[in-house]
């Protein structure tokens, strides 16, 4: 035990471990995490901003426009001509946001706790969000989440600076956020409201905040907001959320469930807290400004968190976000009251490696005795369709699927009206709404399907089957006519089992040679 009690006391091995344990993390959620419909769907949005396209006024887009352009801007690491082009490449992009947002959280700790605490914080904090499995997978996947937490966690960072410039900063950061989920709309005011409350001393902050925010929201949202085309389709997409409507306590409580599994560590962590009832003897007294900007963090993680269980369908990663900042909190509160390092680091390296992210990755589950095996992992496989494709069809330029991710892997165009993938389908809205809202009904459908110029069609287990916005599944009559009327024009060429998200089964199908020189003669 003393020989174990000296090898723990080694200068920079808890640090060492936190960092190999995030190496093999980043490269598990890179290489190996599971695909995600949504990823397509993001980064084929970057894709038509690169091409001179705005949201809402080109094309559907539920969310924030900041995403769409920042991406865009990156095009060169993730789009067509690049070594990593396709989803691999806008995973390293999203990955290096998230590691930029748990570099922003390191900073944050270190200005809520004392000198001689800052290393332990920081390593807390590096290994609670750096080596969970579950919270670095769902900020490298191109979603929303990496960004968000960015713009989030650089906004607190500022506000603990004392400089009118800092304070104008923060507030265009989190104005930022809010332009990519708009979830996290509700910082803003929080953080205002606490800087008008809390910093008596300090109001001018609240004033060059307001300043930041105001000039952040007319960035964001000014241009659409003006435009009379865009301003309508921005209104059209936050109607596309509040038409999933109802809430469901059985939905909200296992999203929580899920939550607290994904961040065990976390709450094992706050558990130490909540068991030391004082701080340590030796903590000084909090200064003031550090507990406003504890009271701003815990504030604000609570009201964006209540909104987003509140949706119809709350999904446990909605809350990602968020995690940094609850992060950035409980290990302010476990390293003042005396807590360890390697309490933390032990604590997330275990959480981690037994994660069933890790068996969901490597298996298809379990046929009665036998585990199912994936030869290949599921981003190896959508690269290899996505050279199949290019293959079935040397010359094309566009492919008709709503797996948005293969359109994105093979650098092609979908259809106008399926830029939103498997959820572009409101088979109830009348034609005019539909095209106002650049989606398909089911007449838009079925006219789709009998004049598409594409030589390919991409049909995965996603096909047809969503009928948004309640996001129901479509009819199975309904779905069967639809393919049906594909398989007028469309010849089966290539199936692929266990392809994408879930595993279902791809049908690649090749435009017939008679109905593309119809096409062009009509």
């Amino acid at each position: 035990m003393k020989r174990l009690g000296d090898i723990l006391k080694v200068p920079g091995l808890p640090w060492l471990l936190a960092a190999g344990v995030a190496v093999c993390v980043a490269f598990l959620a890179v290489w190996y995490g599971g695909l995600n419909q949504d990823e397509g769907w993001y980064l084929y949005s970057a894709q038509l901003v690169r091409d001179g396209k705005l949201p809402y006024r080109d094309f559907f887009y539920t969310q924030g426009p900041t995403l769409p352009f920042v991406y865009s801007a990156l095009a060169w690491v993730w789009g067509q001509g690049s070594p990593l082009a396709g989803l691999l490449g806008g995973r390293i992009v999203t990955f290096m946001f998230g590691l930029f947002a748990t570099a922003c959280a390191i900073g944050l700790v270190r200005r809520l706790v004392p000198e001689d605490r800052r290393g332990r914080a920081s390593l807390v904090v590096f290994s609670l969000l750096a080596c969970n499995i579950y919270h670095v997978y769902f900020t490298t996947i191109p979603k929303t989440y990496a960004l968000g937490s960015l713009f989030v966690l650089a906004g607190f960072l500022l506000l603990t600076y004392r400089s009118p410039f800092a304070a104008f900063a923060g507030g265009l950061s989190l104005a930022f956020a809010t332009g990519t989920r708009i979830s996290l709309l509700l910082v803003l005011p929080v953080v205002g409201v606490t800087l008008l409350v809390r910093f008596r001393d300090f109001r001018w902050r609240f004033l060059w905040f307001g300043l930041g925010g105001a000039l952040g929201l007319l960035l964001t949202y000014g241009l659409f907001a003006f435009d009379p085309a865009s301003r309508a389709g921005l209104l059209a997409a936050q109607s596309y959320h509040a038409a999933r409507g109802g809430f469901d306590p059985f939905f909200a409580i296992g999203s929580v469930s899920r939550l607290a599994r994904g961040y065990m560590a976390l709450g094992v962590v706050l558990f130490g807290v909540l068991m030391t009832r004082r701080p340590a003897p030796d903590s000084p007294r909090m200064p003031v400004e550090q507990s406003a900007m504890l009271w701003m963090l815990g504030l604000s993680f609570a009201a964006v968190f209540c909104l987003q269980l509140s949706a119809p369908f709350p999904y446990d990663d909605y809350q990602v976000p968020l995690m940094g900042m609850l992060t950035v909190l409980v290990a302010s509160w476990y390293c003042r009251r005396g807590g360890t390092a390697w309490f933390a680091v032990l604590a997330a390296c275990l959480v981690s490696f037994t994660s069933p992210f890790l068996q969901d990755w490597a298996t298809y589950g379990q046929d009665r005795f036998w585990s199912q095996k994936k030869e290949q992992t599921e981003l190896s496989k959508l690269r290899e369709m996505g050279k199949l494709v290019n293959a079935l069809d040397p010359d094309g330029k566009d492919i008709l699927t709503q797996d948005l991710y293969l359109a994105v892997e093979t650098g092609r165009t979908v259809p106008p009206g399926l830029e939103m993938g498997p959820f572009s389908y409101f088979p109830e809205l009348s034609t005019e709404d539909a095209r106002a809202r650049h989606v398909l009904n089911r007449e838009l459908m079925y006219d789709l399907l009998d004049s598409a110029p594409c030589g390919i069609a991409a049909c995965s287990g996603y096909a047809f089957a969503i009928s948004a916005p309640t996001c129901a599944e479509t009819d199975t009559t309904e779905q069967a006519r639809l393919f049906k009327e594909l398989k007028r024009g469309y010849d089966l060429v290539a199936r692929e089992t266990d392809f994408g998200q879930n595993a279902t089964t791809l049908l690649l199908m090749k435009r017939r040679e008679t109905r593309q020189k119809d096409s062009k003669q009509r």
